[in-house]
């Protein structure tokens, strides 16, 4: 649904305060206070982009990028460093172990946010595209509009989520446990079945009479968005 950033900072005051900012900028936040945590996670989800804060309790982040830049599942996952050190032998010492970037506290926000967005358009445009499209049916993220043919379609906010997830990756299946934690939050608990409301409901909104659905059920495993729409196969 949302582009994925780990947070791993032991200062609660700052990682609360790049979550809140990240979130408002339309970001998935989960966050680490240790390395240990933050390698747990990864194991988990796969982050998108991870904010590193250079000292943290047991492993420092050096190390941990390091360690990071050595795993096949990691290696290519950017990474941007905080840290209080400014001298340019410090910089040029993380950016030498695996750091795409590097910004010193205390930071502007703002800009932490554009070098986030400058290394996921090099890494994962599709994250952060304005426009998600295929077919005739078009999702605009700046404006969270959907339309079919032009026309616009009315989704309520989680049906709106849940297409945007499933377009960022067509093909993809999805179980309902993923669902679940991509669109409603690995914080919030409901029933798996709930997953299967919410697409009947989305279905309902964007196909129209005989139009074709987008939208895949893959028995006993989950639902993908049909990466042969609108481009004239058949299902």
């Amino acid at each position: 649904m949302l582009p994925h950033i780990l947070v791993v900072e032991d200062e609660a005051d700052i990682s609360l305060l790049l979550r809140y900012n990240f979130e408002a900028e339309g970001f998935s936040v989960s966050s680490a206070e240790s390395g240990d945590e933050a390698d747990l996670q990864i194991r988990e989800a796969k982050p998108d982009v991870i904010v590193l804060d250079w000292m943290l309790p047991g492993a420092s982040g050096i190390e941990l990028c390091r360690r990071w830049r050595l795993r096949e599942e990691t290696a290519r996952v950017p990474i941007i460093m905080l840290t209080a050190r400014g001298e340019e032998e410090e910089r040029v010492r993380g950016l030498a172990i695996g750091a795409d970037d590097y910004m010193t506290k205390p930071f502007s926000m703002p800009e932490l946010i554009a070098r986030v967005k400058a290394l996921l358009r090099r890494s994962s445009p599709h994250l952060i595209a304005a426009v998600l499209s295929a077919g005739e049916l078009e999702l605009d993220r700046s404006t969270h509009r959907v339309r079919r043919n032009g026309n616009e379609l009315h989704l309520g906010p989680t049906e709106y989520r849940l297409l945007e997830f499933l377009m960022r990756n067509p093909g993809r299946v999805y179980t309902r446990e993923q669902l679940l934690d991509g669109v409603w939050g690995a914080d919030v608990y409901v029933d798996e079945r709930t997953v299967d409301v919410h697409i009947g409901r989305l279905r309902k909104a964007i196909n129209k009479g005989r139009a074709k659905d987008p939208i895949r059920t893959v028995r006993g495993a989950g639902y993908s968005f049909d990466e042969n729409f609108g481009s004239g196969a058949r299902r």
